[in-house]
């Protein structure tokens, strides 16, 4: 257990689940906002969390794979009331933004074919493409920064991403590997040995020939136990698997499922649900979310009670920038991947051009507000694009 175990909580975990409800149901804005919301309330305003064990558990969030939001509601669920609290915090938090999801993803596929629909998703497509743009730009500052290294794996990630309209693991792997084995090798490792053992690693990809629901929960545990960043940063990595390998999915059910992301509270990686509904219905959503989600949950419960001991060597930060810089590169990737489906004529290149514009000119302006734009923008144009 933690240490803050030690003292008795000043709320229940009732309390603190309800909270998580809550901000499930109306935290909008993305993980940056919502790891912010967390910090306001659970820590300077009602004074449940101390500040030491957020910023544990937000530097746990960031180091593990998997929705950072999510990853810190479960460890802030975990430091008074054990892995009773993170899984119960866990599914307040989840919860709310998934019947969301699934119940778009029936209106989606109930009235998908209607024009007005169709128009909608016309507009709100070329917004999200602005929308992960700035993203992909303010994760680039953040995390690259001037490092020529992680700059070197940014810019071949992004290429491979951008080429083969793919993601894959074994480009986060690498990358993680080779900033720990130049910046922290491990003491058994001579600079001689380095190159050929770059060159053993590898990561087979299997192809499973399960039902379809087996095939959907494996695809997503893979992506929830792989992806480094933000909750944007698994958009390559379920395009390459559920549009491009798998087929489940076409360009412009993807996208919309993107957008059905942006304009719900909770975490963006909740779109898993919207896209297994799509998939499979109500069991794919729920295979799609436990297969995303139980790997977070995982990473957060096995190695909180060591994380204070091992989570600073230089090992371990090394890998984790190496991989985060290869999951913003995919990301960047992505935009081009996207952005040539979304963005296929001048009213759509003027409306991600927009979103781009207002997000860097305006910073609090909410991202639910483009997307509700985008959407107007689509009803009033797409019949004119459809007739030009």
């Amino acid at each position: 257990m933690n240490d803050a175990e030690s003292s008795a909580p000043r709320y229940t975990l009732w309390e603190l689940a309800l909270y998580a409800l809550k901000l499930g149901s109306i935290g909008f804005g993305g993980p940056v906002a919502l790891v912010g919301y967390m910090y306001r309330d659970l820590v300077e305003r009602r004074h449940w969390i101390s500040e030491a064990d957020y910023k544990e558990g937000l530097t746990l969030a960031q180091l593990m794979p998997g929705p950072l939001a999510a990853q810190l509601a479960m460890y802030l669920g975990y430091v008074h009331y054990g892995v009773r609290g993170a899984s119960v915090v866990g599914v307040a938090f989840v919860l709310p933004s998934f019947w969301m999801v699934v119940a778009l993803g029936w209106l989606y596929v109930r009235f998908g074919g209607l024009a007005w629909m169709q128009a909608v998703f016309y507009g709100v497509g070329a917004a999200v493409i602005g929308i992960i743009s700035i993203s992909a730009y303010k994760l680039t500052r953040k995390n690259i920064g001037r490092d020529r290294l992680l700059w070197g794996i940014y810019l071949t990630s992004a290429a491979i991403t951008a080429l083969t309209a793919s993601e894959f693991v074994w480009v986060f792997i690498l990358g993680g590997v080779l900033v720990w084995l130049l910046r922290a090798p491990p003491k058994w490792l001579n600079r001689a040995g380095t190159a050929s053992s770059l060159a053993a690693v590898s990561f087979p990809t299997t192809h499973l020939d399960w039902p379809l629901l087996g095939q959907v929960l494996g695809f997503f545990a893979k992506a929830g136990a792989f992806v480094f960043g933000s909750g944007l940063a698994i958009v390559p990595f379920l395009y390459g698997g559920v549009v491009t390998e798998h087929h489940w999915l076409t360009e412009r059910q993807f996208v919309d499922a993107v957008a059905v992301a942006m304009i719900t509270p909770g975490p963006v990686v909740i779109t898993v649900g919207f896209i297994g509904y799509l998939i499979a219905g109500l069991p794919g959503s729920i295979a799609a979310a436990a297969g995303t989600f139980l790997p977070c949950y995982l990473f957060t419960i096995i190695p909180a009670p060591y994380f204070k001991k091992h989570g600073k060597r230089p090992g371990v930060v090394a890998f984790v920038d190496g991989a985060t810089a290869a999951a913003i590169g995919t990301l960047a990737g992505a935009v081009v991947v996207l952005g040539r489906r979304s963005v296929a004529d001048l009213p759509t290149l003027l409306i991600a051009l927009g979103a781009v514009f207002a997000l860097s000119r305006f910073k609090k302006v909410p991202e639910p507000l483009i997307v509700a734009v985008g959407a107007a923008l689509g009803l009033l144009l797409h019949p004119l694009a459809s007739h030009s």
